[in-house]
């Protein structure tokens, strides 16, 4: 039998209907430069012009839930919000500010990407260096051409499970984080503890960087562990593969494909440079592994790409055509070797369409640059997660996370937070009950180790 929680008919889109939240919405994006979904019909869009820093504080609270929600009553509340990429996210930031200032924390938006969206990160206890971080995305991917047996943006427990879009990756864990720093904020702490939630990480790990560059600036007390929560089954991982994309474009020359000689196919010669990719894999699937690449699955670098368009004709050489292109880098790995050696293939393969037809050739745009989260040694990010969950086998994955801008940002990181990644991005999806209660465990430890 399904339980449907007791404020599933409660949809952010009400709630922001309402004339508290939306008068206390139109007064933010005025106050921000920004214009989110539900205020752009009576305020001006203003692009952002850089990064700027906002306290919340400034515009009267408003919330639905006490200060002393549950971690699920706030699971709920986030899943409520669409935060789809192509959405805002402002309006889930605003809420978890409001809610975490009756806990008396002051909480900071940071407007950054498409009006409407931005971070948020706020600190609890003595200003110091040395805290620890607890860091989440926002994001969600989409639910469109998905099968759902309920509504996804409305929290749903069937069979020990919670439904919905984004409660394993990565709400769950986000919910659990603004818990712990309220109730931080309540009991007071010896040991800083800060939030940190970021935009658009399902598209490029896009709002990490800028909100490290904004609590930098601000003059944040540097913590000395991140804890990024992405689902992980509560283990402690201590690497990821590092990702990098491009949107690669071929312009060719229309001839008569009897005449293909005299012309140039930017998909054929598009499928020179995929051929290239094939052949690097196999290169790298026989050659010797060091210890960490040894770690993962596949233990190598690879290249890949992912979608392709082109061509007008079956009798014509294509004029263009455009493909995604990305690599997953092993931690270690040289990175600009991969990427001199991508560019130089490309350059060979453009002088030789440039030979038969000038003009023709390759343009390519960076999509993402995500670095690899790298194993460290006698990492503090790592001790701490350890203890906290007992954890000491070894774990790594494949996929990239924002792991790795921390610990360029000078983070000790590991990843650590409820859920299972197979979970993630699909229909129906759901976190397990016993996951969100483990990693309230997690969080309650830490709130002693802290105080």
């Amino acid at each position: 039998m399904t339980e449907t929680l007791a404020w599933e008919t409660f949809r952010a889109t009400d709630f922001a209907r309402s004339p508290a939240f939306l008068q206390g919405n139109r007064l933010q994006c005025g106050q921000i430069g920004l214009t989110s979904a539900l205020a752009r019909s009576t305020v001006p869009s203003v692009p952002p012009k850089k990064p700027a820093a906002v306290n919340l504080l400034m515009r009267p609270p408003v919330t639905d839930l006490p200060a002393t929600a549950s971690p699920r009553d706030i699971l709920a509340r986030l899943v409520a919000f669409d935060t789809v990429s192509t959405n805002a996210n402002l309006p889930l930031l605003q809420w978890s500010a409001d809610w975490l200032a009756q806990s008396g924390v002051d909480a900071v938006v940071v407007e950054g990407g498409d009006p409407g969206k931005g971070g948020l990160y706020a600190h609890v206890g003595p200003r110091v260096d040395g805290g620890v971080l607890l860091s989440g995305h926002t994001d969600v991917v989409p639910v469109e051409g998905q099968s759902w047996d309920s509504d996804p943006f409305v929290l749903t427990e069937k069979a020990g499970r919670l439904y919905g879009r984004g409660t394993c990756d990565m709400k769950g864990f986000d919910a659990l984080a603004l818990w712990a720093i309220a109730a931080a904020a309540r009991q007071g702490v010896r040991r800083p503890l800060q939030i940190a939630l970021t935009r658009d990480e399902e598209i490029g790990c896009l709002g990490a960087p800028e909100l490290i560059e904004a609590m930098r600036d601000a003059g944040l007390p540097k913590a000395s562990a991140a804890i990024i929560g992405e689902p992980s089954e509560m283990r402690v991982v201590t690497g990821h593969k590092g990702n990098l994309g491009y949107l690669v474009k071929a312009r060719g020359f229309e001839v008569h494909s009897s005449l293909m000689h005299t012309g140039v196919s930017a998909v054929m010669e598009s499928a020179r440079l995929i051929a290239w990719a094939h052949a690097c894999n196999a290169e790298n699937a026989v050659a010797p592994r060091s210890e960490v690449a040894a770690l993962f699955d596949p233990p190598w670098t690879t290249l890949h790409a992912g979608t392709f368009q082109g061509g007008t004709a079956g009798n014509i050489t294509a004029l263009d055509a455009e493909f995604l292109f990305d690599f997953r880098f092993v931690p270690g790995d040289d990175i600009p070797t991969w990427i001199d050696r991508f560019m130089s293939r490309i350059a060979q393969i453009e002088a030789e369409m440039q030979a038969i037809r000038p003009g023709t050739g390759f343009t390519c745009e960076e999509q993402f640059n995500v670095p690899p989260l790298k194993p460290e040694v006698d990492g503090e990010a790592e001790a701490l997660a350890r203890r906290l969950t007992g954890d000491n086998g070894t774990h790594v994955v494949a996929y990239a996370t924002e792991g790795g801008q921390y610990q360029d940002g000078g983070y000790s990181a590991v990843i650590c937070g409820p859920g299972n990644i197979a979970q993630a991005h699909q229909p129906n999806e759901y976190l397990e009950i016993s996951e969100l209660e483990r990693g309230e465990v997690f969080m309650r430890d830490l709130l002693k180790t802290l105080g």
